[in-house]
């Protein structure tokens, strides 16, 4: 034990010695001593904002920073080194062999993810670590296979995910409570990195993930300024993009680029986890039942109405307003079938570079060429900073609309089943980024697919067909499709699947839905780590 800190697994004992110097955990213990009562005040916030909204409190804009928004004369930090041009950005976990490609991929920036595609069992968290650390210092080549990874003379620049604020770390405690997985996450990147970052002509960037208000922007901020005076960097070196992922935080853009303004290199698109903060927000709120997750698109008027009011906001504070991913992966053995999924991505980065959107995501690397030759052909400069969108006039009624053309099909419910299944059997695997139909999928699938099937049950939907959506229904489909999932994805084994179908039966019946799987699950991880029950504030 050192500084009140103590570590509770013996997982990846030569990445522990590596990490966990003295040094080190003197500021881990030093960040959770500062901000850890106000992490989670926030927490106890937003249980009582959904209180608030099931009572029938609709979300809106805060009238009290309404003088923020109305404030044209502020803009946030000017682009970092390396951050000027993000026309394409590539997204994956930290394992080695990953890290490697993904910096190779020729796509200007990396997004290492601790965060939805990630599986946050402690090998996977502190060797993504060492994977990061050694990435920076270009000593990470290796051979596997009798194949040789190395690092190119030019890769991308690294950006890091870490988890959001409402993950603990039970792995790590500081004074017998667990510590902040949001921190953790940071802190060993930033404490084993950033000097030599800077020192490359780079520096600390992150992806902030699951903010629901300013606040939690502000915690960030405060961070940000007390990491970078405790380890004697400039004031401002690091940047942060926020993913815009949560129906709250689209009420609170301008709000949270204000608060890490000197920190800020602009928002992001989250798709998938924004279409699961709807259901989950609006839970009690029969009218915003919504139909098969295929049919809630990036046209249709809610998600239209937050990719303008996002990419007006960043424009207006001059930083990037990033586009979502692209989960498609090519299908190899039928060109017919890969040119149809090629043809949906050319149509998506189209979308978005004629919107206005700075850049974009992709999740393989030969989706690359595809989405940097639309942006090449549409962004000339490095970014559309100028394209204001002056035409856009977003109101509370167009984020909250809740109408979307299509239907509940028996399709729909049997797709549903089997990704969360399969998903979250990988999950508690230690696999947090999956193929399924041709997509890398991640955290993100599975809780759309979870609280869809809730929320059908909940409200007794009938499908197209007449079907009663009921508990027991539900009941029979993952019943017949459960034996199946190993052929999505091969190699589960067979507990997981048991784990994943017991998690799923008791979600459909809850009143309210779960906040987050990985919230629920995260005890499993832990008790696999060898953890002591105390240690973990959820359970199964």
């Amino acid at each position: 034990m050192s500084y009140g800190v103590v570590i509770h697994s013996k997982i990846a004992p030569k990445a522990q010695e590596e990490l966990f110097t003295p040094d080190a955990l003197k500021f881990l213990s030093a960040l959770h001593k500062t901000f850890e009562s106000t992490r989670q005040a926030l927490l106890t916030a937003r249980e009582d904002a959904q209180r608030r909204h099931d009572s029938g409190v609709p979300l809106d804009f805060p009238p009290e920073t309404a003088h923020i928004r109305a404030d044209p004369s502020w803009h946030c930090a000017l682009p970092a080194p390396g951050l000027e041009d993000r026309r394409v950005e590539i997204t994956g976990p930290t394992d080695r062999k990953m890290v490697i490609n993904a910096l190779n991929s020729g796509s200007k920036t990396f997004m290492a993810d601790f965060e939805d595609s990630n599986s946050p069992t402690f090998s996977n968290m502190i060797n993504g670590q060492v994977n990061l650390r050694d990435a920076i210092r270009r000593q990470i080549d290796f051979e596997s296979g009798g194949k040789q990874y190395k690092l190119s003379e030019k890769p991308a620049v690294l950006i890091v995910r870490p988890r959001g604020w409402h993950l603990d770390e039970p792995r790590v405690t500081v004074d017998n409570q667990p510590i902040s997985a949001s921190i953790f996450d940071f802190a060993l990147y930033f404490f084993h990195s950033a000097k030599e970052l800077v020192k490359r002509g780079s520096g600390p960037y992150f992806y902030l993930p699951k903010m629901e208000h300013y606040l939690e922007a502000r915690l960030w901020n405060d961070i940000f300024v007390f990491s970078q005076s405790y380890i004697g960097i400039p004031l401002n070196t690091i940047r942060a993009t926020v993913l815009i992922e949560t129906l709250p935080a689209a009420f609170q853009m301008e709000e949270i680029l204000f608060e890490l303004r000197n920190h800020s290199s602009g928002l992001n698109c989250g798709r998938w986890d924004y279409i699961f903060s709807f259901i989950k927000k609006r839970r009690a709120d029969r009218s915003a039942v919504l139909p098969d997750r295929k049919d809630v698109t990036m046209t249709v008027h809610f998600m239209d109405s937050y990719v303008k009011l996002l990419i007006q906001t960043c424009h207006r504070r001059k930083v990037a307003a990033m586009g979502g991913m692209s989960a498609q992966i090519p299908i190899k053995n039928d060109s017919k079938a890969n040119e149809v999924a090629m043809g949906k991505v050319r149509a998506d980065k189209l979308r978005e570079v004629t919107a206005g959107h700075d850049g974009t995501w992709i999740a393989h690397p030969l989706i690359g060429p595809i989405a940097r030759g639309i942006f090449d052909e549409h962004m000339l400069g490095p970014n559309q900073y100028h394209n204001l969108r002056l035409d856009v006039k977003v109101a509370a009624a167009d984020l909250l609309d809740p109408k979307v053309p299509g239907k509940v099909t028996v399709e729909g419910i049997r797709e549903n089943v089997s990704t969360c299944l399969a998903y979250t059997a990988a999950w508690v695997g230690g696999n947090g980024c999956i193929p399924l139909n041709y997509l890398m999928e991640d955290a993100a699938t599975a809780e759309i697919t979870r609280v869809q099937l809730w929320q059908w049950v909940k409200y007794g939907v009938r499908a197209e067909n007449g079907q009663l959506i009921t508990a027991d229904y539900v009941d029979g489909v993952i019943k017949e499709l459960s034996p199946t999932i190993n052929k999505i994805v091969p190699g589960l084994k067979e507990e997981h699947v048991r784990l994943a179908v017991d998690y799923l039966k008791l979600q459909i019946r809850k009143q309210w839905p779960s906040e987050f799987l990985t919230s629920d699950l995260m005890p499993y991880l832990a008790i696999a780590d060898g953890v002591e029950p105390q240690f973990q504030r959820a359970s199964l």
